[in-house]
């Protein structure tokens, strides 16, 4: 005869949504709610506690993710963004199609060799690239649109993104790499990681030479239309030959 099914554990889902909606810590409602379901279950304190270490212990590299974002919001206090900007202002001949297709360059060589998380949103992308790239921007036209800007910052983003995808497939100990290797192994077909990474290269050059096309089309559009809209503002120099 089966057992009853204990579901009194389930408060802690309960306990987590509750939280939550009172925006308390997460931390601590994530954990007191993890306790409250052990204790609901039937476990020990002393059994508890030793689980909590265990996954602390086994997920400590997360711990690099939860101390980028107090690091980043501490920089961009002490004024990373301003610095940033008045950098990118003294570099007469750098445009904004010129620094993201270096960055891109950049990133994707990087995860070709396995640096994959040396860069990212978190770290480059919302506290340098993105107002880097607003000033490349904003150089040749004067401030930019608030739409346009906003486009500039999601150019920059999936620019890290199209540099980390077709990077990490030429890395050769990437995880994609090594699960194709075993399917073919499955099947009878024998290939090394080098194989596989090799045929990636090819597909990384051609997403570098199309995402770089992308970014020079997207700066031209932005030329044209900052263009046209200072040409219509009143006071503007067709306005004043008038």
């Amino acid at each position: 005869m089966s057992e009853a099914i204990n579901y009194w554990p389930l408060i802690g889902v309960a306990w987590v949504v509750v939280g939550f909606v009172l925006r308390a810590n997460p931390v601590i409602v994530v954990v007191s709610a993890g306790l409250v379901s052990g204790l609901l279950a039937g476990k020990s304190m002393g059994e508890l506690l030793a689980l909590l270490g265990e996954s602390f212990v086994s997920n400590r590299a997360l711990l690099m993710f939860a101390m980028t974002l107090p690091t980043i919001g501490l920089l961009e206090r002490a004024g990373l963004r301003e610095h940033a900007l008045r950098w990118i202002e003294g570099w007469r001949a750098l445009t904004l199609s010129r620094l993201l297709a270096g960055y891109l360059a950049a990133r994707q060589g990087l995860s070709m060799l396995g640096l994959i998380d040396i860069a990212g949103h978190a770290q480059t992308v919302r506290p340098l690239l993105a107002p880097m790239a607003e000033s490349a921007a904003s150089k040749p036209n004067g401030e930019i649109s608030r739409d346009d800007t906003q486009k500039v910052y999601a150019l920059a983003a999936a620019t890290d993104n199209v540099g980390r995808f077709f990077g990490e497939d030429v890395f050769l100990a990437f995880g994609a790499v090594l699960l194709i290797q075993g399917f073919y192994a499955e099947h009878g077909i024998h290939l090394e990681p080098l194989q596989i990474a090799l045929w990636a290269l090819p597909t990384a050059i051609a997403a570098f030479v199309i995402h770089a096309i992308r970014i020079v089309f997207f700066q031209r559009r932005l030329d044209r239309r900052t263009a046209a809209r200072r040409a219509t503002q009143p006071g503007s120099r067709a306005d004043a030959d008038d």
